[in-house]
Order: C-alpha cells, then sequence, then structure tokens
C-alpha cells in the first residue's frame, strides 16, 4: 500500500509530460498535411515562409495584413483557379491540377497558422466612390506597379476579374490603407484620405463588370496525366549549343534545333492544368513536383529540355530532380514560355492521346 502514491505520482507525471507533449505541438494531421504540399508545390514561387517574391513576383501570402483581412473562399478560389494570365495556376483535380478538395483545406489550414495578429474588422460599407476621380489618383500612385487598369504591372494584378470576385470592399480598402509592411507595398492611410480611397476602390471595383477573356480550357483529368512520345525527331541528330544544367539555353538556340529536327524532349514543368490550357509544341507534361511517374519513360540517351512561366524556378527544380535521378543530358529554357510564345515559337493545348 506504501507503494500506491508512487506508482499515482509516476502515472500521473507520465500522462501529464505526454500531455503537454501533445498540445506543444497544436498542428493537426490537416496541418501537418498542408505544410507538405505547401513546401512541394507552392514554396518554389512564395518562398519556404510565405514571403513571396521568390519567383515572378509572387505575393506575399502570409503577410501578417494579408491573412488577417483575408477570408478562407478567398484562398479556396486562388488555389483552385488560379490566376488566368499569370504564372498561378490552377492547382485544383477540377481544373487538372494534382490538389484534392481535402488537400486544398489542408493547405488553407497551413497558411493559417501564420496568422499573428487578430482578424481585422473589415469596413464593409458600400461604394461611395467616384471611378473619375479613382483613375487619376490610380494613375498617379499605383499604375506603376499594378499596371494600367490593375494588370501588366511586375506586382499583383489587381484587375484580375477573379481577384476581384472575391475581394470584398473592406479587403480592399484595408490593402489600401494599412499596405504591406515589407513589401512594396505601401500603407496610404497617411497620404490618402477616406475620400480618395473610396475613390479607388471604386475605381478597382467597376473592373469587375469587365467580362474576362474567353479562354477555351480543354477538357481536364486528374494527373497524372500520359506522358506522349519522348524523344521528338528519335532518329535526329544531337543538338548543338545546349547548355548542361545548372546551365540553361537560350529559347532562340532551342527553335533553331527543333527546326534542325534534332532529338530532344520538351518537358514542360508546371502543373497539368497549365501544360493542358497550353504548352510548347511537342512538350510532354512532367510536373516538378512529382516527375517519379515519368522517370522510366524518359530517355537518358537524349537532351531533355525543362521549361515553365517563371521563367526558371519550376524548371530549375525539375531539372534538379532529374540530375539527381542519373540524367546527365539535361538543360533549361532560359527565357520561359512567355519569351517563346512572344516569338511565335509554336504552342499547342489539350492532351494528345
Amino acid at each position: 500500500m506504501r507503494r500506491f502514491p508512487l506508482i499515482v505520482w509516476v502515472t500521473l507525471f507520465a500522462v501529464t509530460l505526454g500531455s503537454t507533449a501533445c498540445n506543444s505541438d497544436p498542428r493537426t494531421s490537416t496541418v501537418r498535411r498542408g505544410a507538405q504540399l505547401y513546401a512541394k508545390m507552392c514554396a518554389v514561387c512564395h518562398g519556404a515562409r510565405g514571403a513571396g517574391y521568390k519567383a515572378d513576383q509572387a505575393p506575399a501570402i502570409t503577410h501578417a495584413s494579408f491573412l488577417a483581412s483575408v477570408s478562407d473562399d478567398f484562398l479556396r478560389q486562388a488555389i483552385n483557379n488560379g490566376r488566368s494570365g499569370t504564372t498561378m495556376s490552377a492547382w485544383s483535380t477540377m481544373r487538372g491540377g494534382p490538389l484534392s478538395r481535402a488537400d486544398v483545406e489542408a493547405v488553407i489550414a497551413f497558411l493559417r497558422t501564420w496568422d499573428r495578429r487578430p482578424h481585422a474588422k473589415l469596413d464593409e460599407r458600400p461604394l461611395t466612390g467616384d471611378i473619375t476621380r479613382g483613375s487619376g489618383i490610380f494613375a498617379e500612385e499605383c499604375a506603376r506597379c499594378h499596371g494600367p487598369s490593375g494588370l501588366g504591372g511586375p506586382y499583383v494584378n489587381i484587375g484580375k476579374v477573379e481577384l476581384l470576385l472575391t475581394a470584398s470592399n473592406g479587403f480592399l480598402r484595408h490593402a489600401i490603407r494599412e499596405g504591406r509592411f515589407g513589401t512594396a507595398m505601401p500603407a496610404f492611410a497617411g497620404v490618402l484620405d477616406d475620400k480618395a480611397v473610396e475613390d479607388v476602390v471604386a475605381l478597382v471595383r467597376s473592373w469587375q463588370s469587365v467580362p474576362a477573356a474567353v479562354v477555351h480550357v480543354p477538357p481536364s483529368r486528374p494527373p497524372p496525366i500520359p506522358l506522349g512520345p519522348v524523344p521528338l525527331n528519335p532518329r535526329g541528330p544531337d543538338p548543338n549549343g545546349f547548355q548542361p544544367f545548372p546551365g540553361v539555353t537560350s529559347a532562340d538556340t532551342i527553335k533553331a534545333e527543333l527546326d534542325r529536327h534534332a532529338r530532344m524532349a520538351l518537358l514542360d514543368a508546371r502543373a497539368p492544368s497549365d501544360y493542358t490550357a497550353e504548352h510548347i509544341t511537342g512538350a510532354v507534361s512532367v510536373p516538378f513536383y512529382d516527375p517519379d511517374p515519368y522517370v522510366a519513360n524518359l530517355p537518358k540517351d537524349s537532351w531533355l529540355v525543362c521549361y515553365c512561366s517563371c521563367p526558371h524556378a519550376e524548371s530549375r527544380g525539375l531539372a534538379q530532380a532529374l540530375m539527381s535521378k542519373g540524367f546527365n543530358k539535361v538543360t533549361v529554357l532560359n527565357e520561359g514560355l512567355g519569351y517563346w510564345k512572344a516569338k511565335n515559337y509554336g504552342t499547342e493545348s489539350g492532351i494528345k492521346q
């Protein structure tokens, strides 16, 4: 009987210690899954901590002010459907991407672990601003970063209809007034008065009424999608002028070698949703985040040309993965898909069976 209190003490101590250990890491399995997916697919552009601008001016998605004012639905729609005309892919399986509905929710749950302040109380009053006055203010203060009409600038395309459909008036007011500390987006609370902020928001909101460009998106299918024929020109000569990874090769050189019918494979490193919508003619889909399903069928005796839209982030990730698996004839298309399209070098869409 004298030993009983000792046994009870040891047992209680063990239970308490175990409970403390569990509580010290409150992340659920969903959050852990989200962290894995983020590291695998998102960090390449947004950065390991979500600070943004690691590649292609990808925005800071874990900025404290952003997370304090953004809704889960805003994040959900952005991840699911991407941003047309940008390098933000549509990641949902419904759009031909790799993420299930549960995966998307896991990523959102992980992003929420970076919330560092209470959620902002947003000013959701109906708009009272003047679009004409807002146009002048936007041209002077905003266009150099966001582009005319909110499109084409070096930073966030705030004129995108997809963005505006999920961005509330309060979210827009908050972003203008508070800015994004530590980024190129300043706080305008001390520059623009409430009336001027209302005018800018009225202008931005007016862009939502402009119909989005009609883009034909071929029917999607869950990845992995079939590899397709590799290499191109299987009986052709080796290409000239290709630089082994970590070197890069210019789009002009690659196009010239294609025209010479040189033997090579063009590997689209982006998400399958991007590949399906548009890719270089003759390219096959090998996503940077999961090349394993394709490795066994890729030729080691032919040059493999990796490309993306960034123009280097995802393609370099794929090239590095291939080199680690014993491929030596690997290069990266230097300027990316944007340059290729600007030169009218040839693209196509869909999946060839």
